[in-house]
């Protein structure tokens, strides 16, 4: 499959568009749902746009995206691991990757519990929007370092 890989001239490209949609997806939703948690987006017209049903509309996507990630990145590593293990960008991101699994973790384990009653913005409890912030942060800096892993 590795050499595969190698010598198309379109499955590599392929699977780096796979990556591409389905990263945009993951942290599309991840950062939605934490702007929502930071009372940013908090109104839709007159409205305020309950945090649960938020959650349990884009937050699944996530799940699903990473199905999509995870192995399409894998692939690309195995393509070229040498150079990436080299590659600061790369390590960086995969550090950060690894930060945001575990922020979102203690989130779902901690004050995300008891988001059904966060109806109002000000009902989020401050380590709720911690782990927001901290998520939004890392998923910008991913995206970054994905993007410098061909510069560095």
């Amino acid at each position: 499959m590795i050499e595969l890989l190698r010598e198309s001239t379109w499955l590599y490209p392929m699977v780096q568009v796979a990556h591409i949609a389905g990263f945009v997806l993951l942290a599309g939703a991840a950062m939605l749902f934490d702007l929502r948690v930071l009372g940013i987006t908090s109104t839709r017209g007159d409205a305020p746009v309950a945090i649960r049903p938020l959650g349990l509309h884009v937050l699944p996507w996530s799940l699903v995206a990473a199905l999509l990630v995870v192995p399409t990145g894998v692939l690309m590593f195995v393509v070229d691991a040498d150079a990436l293990i080299g590659n600061r960008a790369f390590v960086l991101k995969i550090g950060l990757l690894a930060l945001a699994a575990g922020n979102a973790i203690a989130f779902h384990l901690g004050a995300g519990r008891h988001w059904a009653g966060w109806t109002q913005p000000d009902s989020v409890p401050a380590g709720a929007k911690l782990h927001a912030a901290a998520s939004l942060f890392l998923w910008i800096a991913i995206i970054g370092c994905g993007r410098m892993i061909a510069y560095v």
